[in-house]
């Protein structure tokens, strides 16, 4: 068996990829040791990820990935057993007390925009191996990978458990953490480079009580109801996911899924049972206690050591890593969807173009290198800046924001670019997104944008060495967010009272306006272009 691009791995970065070559005649297989449908984690997406789904969508002509960008598009063509999300939510914890209702922080998804969604993965993945699979990708379920011969000039040469030999002229590795390719050249980084450290034990649940049910919840103000979104209850020393499936009307999942995460130097995994570990835990805190008391876990759970783990090397001869196989840090602001499209948008133009001219040098392919280790870097600053945080609510409450913008402006890129290729028809606007300074930065126009990080990140490990107090260095980073030059004063993001961001009319409007006369250029183009070409959509007959 002969092909251009051999897959390794079908979740959803590799049928994606699999689907986007198959559509546009590269002729692919499909391999995984396990088969469709399956329990999977990164179940949470936000705008980014969406507007990158339709990019792709349409960039590679594949209308069946469109529905994954929306709430509604998910529930019409994919599943119900999937859930809404309108918000994140950020509720603050101190070990042995009530929750404080003035220590919450919320970023509302607004309802004009595309509802988020909680994906079932079950559902979704098997939506979309199905959809690469009638485009022609060959599946090989049930196939473990034993070997793997690389030749620089004549290609690669897999070889299976069950004795079959599978030829391709370049192999993509998104297989994930047991990735064969890390293994078998030996390109784990040990120990991982990462700053930030985690374990994590999760499950699916029923019985998970609404949030905004809770004793204490009732005194909050919020825009949106926490059971509306994706929950994270934080606190010193790490943070918990809720992610309810059953939370829309038209919801068929009772399911909950439920995520512990913990810095095991502060939490050490020892030879407590799962179940326990979490039981425990709910000791120290009795409001999260509040809603899991009735909670009972459906599968078992899944308990890990230290989630870090990178590579030295992403892309070689003949062979690419895609973003769950090079690396990961944490599932903290659902960056793992997010990292897998932007690796997947880049990647596929480049195979594409190697089956059709049969050049597949390795310097075709540099960009992910620098792609991928960008986009880890840039989270582990960012979940590592924020566990320090979690030692003191001011402080959170300052870092907290850092996240925030890149998130909003960093969406607002993709949306630039995506109607600028609608109104053009023209693709190498996504390919001069790649011409960049900071590869895996959300906001690359910003000089200043890509200061914040590094300068958050050395702020909290000033904290986390005694140098700076909590106090000081939140005073710092709410000064820095006041002086920016990139942020729209109508987000109001250096405000310690504003717990809340929502992206109404009137806060686009005044950031369009100031876009015009106060931003930098470049910051105001992507603003003006995202938020004029999405008011531009609505108003477009359907």
């Amino acid at each position: 068996m002969t092909f251009d691009v051999a897959i390794l791995g079908s979740g959803m970065a590799g049928s994606i990829l699999a689907a986007v070559l198959a559509r546009n005649g590269v002729k692919v297989v499909l391999i995984d040791a396990g088969a469709h449908p399956r329990f999977a984690v990164g179940e949470s997406t936000i705008p980014y990820t969406s507007a990158m789904t339709r990019i792709i969508a349409d960039r590679y002509d594949v209308p069946e990935i469109k529905p994954l960008a929306s709430f509604a598009g998910i529930q019409k063509r994919i599943s119900h057993n999937s859930g809404i999300k309108q918000n994140f939510g950020f509720v603050y914890h101190r070990e042995g007390q009530l929750q404080n209702p003035e220590e919450i922080n919320q970023l509302v998804i607004p309802a004009a925009l595309r509802t988020e969604s909680h994906l079932f993965r079950q559902d979704v993945d098997a939506y979309l191996h199905a959809v690469a699979v009638r485009y022609g990708a060959r599946p090989m379920p049930g196939t473990r990978v034993r070997e793997i011969d690389i030749d620089p000039e004549r290609g690669v040469t897999l070889h299976t458990d069950d004795g079959q030999q599978v030829r391709a002229s370049y192999v993509v590795d998104a297989s994930g953490h047991q990735s064969p390719i890390a293994d078998q050249y030996g390109l784990r980084e040990t120990p991982p480079r990462a700053r930030h450290h985690s374990r994590s034990l999760f499950t699916h649940m029923v019985g998970v009580r609404p949030f905004d049910r809770s004793p204490t919840a009732r005194l909050h103000r919020q825009p949106s109801p926490w059971h509306n979104g994706t929950l994270h209850h934080v606190f010193d020393g790490g943070w918990i996911w809720v992610i309810p499936f059953d939370n829309h009307r038209e919801s068929t999942n009772p399911l909950c899924s439920v995520g512990l995460t913990l810095d095991p130097r502060r939490f050490p995994k020892d030879d407590r049972t799962p179940q326990q570990d979490f039981d425990d835990f709910l000791q120290r805190f009795p409001e999260i206690a509040w809603q899991f008391r009735d909670a009972v876990a459906v599968r078992p759970w899944v308990s890990t050591n230290r989630l870090q783990y990178s590579v030295k090397q992403v892309v070689g001869d003949r062979f690419c890593l895609t973003s769950h196989a090079a690396g990961f840090i944490d599932a903290l602001y659902s960056r793992g969807l997010t990292n897998s499209l932007d690796v997947v948008n880049a990647l596929a133009w480049r195979l594409i173009m190697s089956a059709r001219d049969g050049v597949w040098s390795t310097e075709r392919y540099d960009y992910l290198e620098s792609l991928q280790q960008g986009l880890f870097d840039v989270h582990d600053d960012l979940a590592y800046s924020s566990f320090v945080a979690f030692r003191d609510y001011r402080l959170w409450n300052a870092t907290y924001r850092t996240w925030k913008i890149g998130a909003v402006l960093g969406t607002m890129v993709l949306e630039n670019a995506y109607f600028s290729y609608l109104r053009s028809g023209d693709d190498g606007i996504f390919r001069e997104l790649e011409q960049t300074r900071h590869p895996g930065s959300p906001f690359p126009v910003s000089e200043q944008f890509n200061q914040l990080g590094p300068f958050t990140r050395d702020i909290c490990m000033s904290v986390e060495e005694g140098a700076v107090t909590p106090e000081a260095a939140a005073d710092r980073l709410f000064n820095q967010l006041r002086d920016a030059d990139f942020i729209p004063p109508v987000f109001n993001l250096a405000d310690p009272a504003n717990h809340w961001f929502h992206a109404t009319p009137p806060k686009m409007l005044g950031a369009v306006l100031w876009s015009r006369s106060q931003a930098p250029p470049e910051v105001g183009r992507t603003i003006r272009g995202a938020i004029g070409g999405f008011a531009r959509s609505r108003l477009r007959p359907h």
